[in-house]
């Protein structure tokens, strides 16, 4: 069977009036503790009975909760503008958290590393994205390799330009034996004046 509802308004009976107080103090202290608890709240209560006993309770000390009450009475914009502050700071710093972590994985990844769980195209991109980074690489090592030539306005042929591989090659003249060199210079009528290895 429920209690019916009590109408709130001053008990005439001084009696049943202290009882009340007593009864309801002691739940609205320990509601306050459960609060602070639970909710990691500072939470102070000032109770003055009418006979002007007083009933106090602070979750982390009243003086320290007074002084921070007296504070944001003073300064209760700059109160909120400096707590939506550091919320805003609390964001971005968990931002920039998320980011570092995204970036750790793609350096790792790009080293060839923890790349369990990577669908086969994400794969070829990260392939794609090392053989365009590889191919950077080159194109600068080769940018600081001409620094240490002299310039020049013409051109400097490649290999392939001066020896094109349809001509005869007189490099390749050096896999010739040295039997047939000698004999090709006797039958000119020069001396052999080199000396035979081997």
């Amino acid at each position: 069977m429920g209690r019916g509802k009590i109408e709130i308004k001053r008990i005439e009976n001084a009696n049943s009036r202290q009882v009340t107080f007593s009864k309801r103090r002691a739940g609205l202290l320990k509601k306050a503790q459960e609060l602070a608890i639970l909710c990691d709240a500072e939470v102070a209560v000032i109770i003055f009975s009418n006979t002007g006993k007083l009933f106090e309770f602070s979750s982390s000390g009243m003086n320290r909760t007074l002084s921070r009450y007296n504070k944001c009475l003073n300064f209760t914009e700059t109160a909120v503008t400096e707590y939506k502050a550091e919320k805003q700071d609390t964001k971005e710093l968990d931002g920039l958290k998320d980011e570092i972590a995204k970036l750790q994985t793609k350096q790792l990844r790009l080293l060839g590393k923890d790349l369990n769980g990577l669908s086969v195209k994400e794969l070829q991109l990260l392939e794609q994205e090392i053989n365009e980074g590889l191919s950077l690489v080159k194109e600068k090592k080769v940018e600081e390799l001409r620094g240490f030539f002299p310039s020049t306005d013409c051109s400097i042929p490649t290999y392939l330009e001066y020896y094109p591989l349809g001509k005869r090659n007189p490099l390749m003249n050096h896999s010739a034996s040295p039997d047939i060199a000698s004999d090709s210079a006797i039958e000119k009528g020069d001396s052999d004046t080199t000396l035979q290895l081997g």
